[in-house]
Formats: structure tokens, sequence, C-alpha cells
């Protein structure tokens, strides 16, 4: 099964990509409360479908420390796309590939502080909290480029784009503007740092959508796992 419902979500947003007339976006798998079995099928026919390596989502350190200690297995890609506290940065910094969470100064430093210089750079995406949303994570649009110029400024971390998650409206052409205001920022944001090329956003639910107004990159969990027992679908 892992195949198929990989192979269907590759097509829906290729699907999407060529009805927008964009470039097909890049999967991110969102495994977050999925076991480590399921994590090793899915990069098993991940890796007869697609080339590069395997890329996997996890919102909590711990979890994501557990199960890259079960899987054992140094070519899949992980990303921490959850809040991040300070004091958690040290073992964000060693495990993951990318944060897509950083949302303020105080992470910047720690991160760049504890990433092994040995290593390549982490790469880094500014969290925006693009509907103003009360308790909400993420940093609001104006203060964008000042912390992109942070994390800039830091050798050991690579700014690479952007990520949000737009309040999840009832209506779609709500949601499809708060895209739209992304992709505005993500593009303010690329003409003065040429390495920026990710913008992640769009989940199961909203995929096409995403990819209709520049996502570059959609985080999808249900379409490829089945729902969670423990947490709403993403």
């Amino acid at each position: 099964m892992p195949a198929h419902a990989l192979h269907d979500t590759l097509q829906r947003l290729d699907n999407a990509a060529r009805q927008a007339g964009r470039p097909s976006p890049r999967l991110l798998a969102v495994s977050k409360f999925q076991p480590a079995t399921a994590v090793a099928e899915l990069a098993a026919a991940w890796r007869t479908l697609l080339p590069g390596r395997p890329a996997f989502g996890e919102n909590y350190v711990r979890e994501a420390q557990d199960k890259q200690a079960e899987l054992a297995d140094p070519e899949l890609e992980w990303h921490l796309i959850g809040h991040l506290q300070s004091n958690k940065a040290r073992e964000a910094a060693a495990l993951f590939d990318w944060v897509q969470t950083v949302d303020r100064d105080k992470l910047v430093a720690a991160l760049a502080h504890h990433r092994d210089p040995a290593r390549a750079p982490l790469n880094v995406l500014v969290q925006v909290n693009i509907d103003d949303e009360a308790g909400k994570h993420g940093c609001p649009p104006d203060a964008v480029p000042a912390l992109a110029a942070a994390i800039a400024a830091q050798p050991r971390l690579l700014l690479r784009g952007l990520m949000a998650i737009p309040a999840p409206l009832p209506e779609l052409a709500q949601r499809r503007a708060a895209f739209a205001r992304m992709d505005a920022l993500f593009r303010q944001l690329q003409a003065m740092y040429p390495q920026v090329d990710t913008l992640s956003m769009g989940m199961s639910a909203d995929a096409e959508l995403a990819v209709a107004e520049g996502a570059t990159m959609v985080r999808i969990g249900t379409a490829l796992f089945g729902p969670r027992r423990r947490d709403p679908a993403i």
C-alpha cells in the first residue's frame, strides 16, 4: 500500500503543478506519530519511484531521535516541522538536516552554536504566521527580513526560504489568499538571497491550492500514511 499511496500523491501534485503552469513541488512525508516500520515501508517505496533521499518531517525532537535510532538509515533526510524550544536546539542541530520552524533570533544563535562545523550547514526556513493567528508560532511577515539576515550571517546555517501553516479557513479562497501572500514574501526573499529556493506550504487537504500559489515543498501526512490516532490529520 505505501507504493500506491505515494504514487497517487505524486500524481496529484504533478497534476496540480501542470494545471498551474508551475514546476512540481518537492514532497515531504509527515511521519509524526507514525511508527518507524511505516517510515521504513514508505522509504522503500520512495526509492523505487523518486530520485534523491526520502524526506520525512517530524514535529518532536524526541520522537525523531527514537525513530532515527530504530531505523539506522543514514540516507533518510529529516526535517523538523514542529515548534522548537530553545532548550532543544542542541539536539535539533544534531538530528535534523532541515529546521523549518525558525521564528526568533534566539533560535538562530542556538542552532548555529550547536551545529557541528564538520557537517554541512543546517538548512533553515523562516516560519511565518501569515494569518496573524493568536497562539500560533511563526514570526509576523514584517519580521522576515531581519530574521533572514540573522540566519544568512551564520556560516553553520543555510537560509533556504519560508514555511507557513495558514489558518484552516473553510473558504478555500481565503486559504488561497494566504498562500499568495506567502509567495509574494518568498519572491522578495529570493531577490535578496540567491540561495533561497524553498517555500514550504500546503498539506493533504489543501495541497493543490498551495501548489497553484507557488509552493515548492508540500508537507503530506494523511494521504501517505492514513489518519493518525493521536493527532489531527496534517
